[in-house]
């Protein structure tokens, strides 16, 4: 690590945790949203924006204290980056439940169960990562592991496009109306994954600057 003649602000390190674990607490109830039937899924689309304004106030809460601390723990910006994208990544989940409630969808496509299952996961990497902030050169296991998430969450996005914009030809027809609702979802779950990244990235950035 980098050494300092000034001993640094460390409470961001429970603050990026806290974030951090409020996004295990959305990806657990979207998962529920998705397996859900109709009637139960505006609670839990409640549910979810409750997580996601508590995911606002860490965030209000970190950058706080970025204004008012003299020597951060690493550099502005990459803090300022870490919590904008953990906030992305609460927004992309609270919006794709909303729009499953929002636009009255039906059965969901395997595929959107699929997707959420990968955000799960790297959910769950992330509040493991947070905590460890503070050795960040020993996270390398963790951003490869998110970027292999992303790259299958890529893999299921263009399987879910392909079926939704080009099904086989002895497929039901579908209600356009209908696939573009579904588009719309399966977009904003995958801008959840990306967003995701942006936090490994972002951790790696950390780490090469503080190496």
């Amino acid at each position: 690590m980098a050494f300092r003649l000034t001993p640094h602000e460390r409470g961001f390190y429970p603050l990026f945790t806290r974030a951090a674990e409020n996004i295990v607490v959305a990806a657990d109830l979207l998962a529920d949203l998705v397996a859900s039937e109709g009637p139960d899924r505006p609670a839990l689309a409640a549910k979810v924006k409750d997580t996601e304004h508590d995911g606002d106030s860490v965030t209000h809460e970190i950058l706080v204290k970025l204004n008012s601390t003299f020597v951060t723990p690493f550099d502005r910006e990459d803090i300022y980056r870490l919590a904008s994208s953990l906030d992305d990544v609460l927004d992309a989940m609270e919006e794709a439940a909303d729009r499953v409630v929002l636009y009255r969808l039906g059965v969901l496509p395997a595929g959107i169960a699929a997707q959420v299952e990968v955000l799960q996961r790297a959910a769950a990497a992330t509040a493991e990562a947070m905590p460890k902030l503070e050795k960040v050169e020993q996270l390398q296991p963790y951003w490869i592991h998110v970027n292999s998430l992303e790259n299958e969450a890529d893999d299921v996005y263009r399987a879910l496009l392909g079926e939704l914009l080009a099904p086989p030809e002895d497929a039901p027809p579908a209600e356009v109306l209908t696939v573009l609702k579904l588009k719309e979802v399966v977009e904003v779950l995958e801008q959840a994954a990306d967003a995701f990244e942006t936090v490994a990235n972002t951790v790696e950035s950390i780490a090469v600057k503080e190496s």
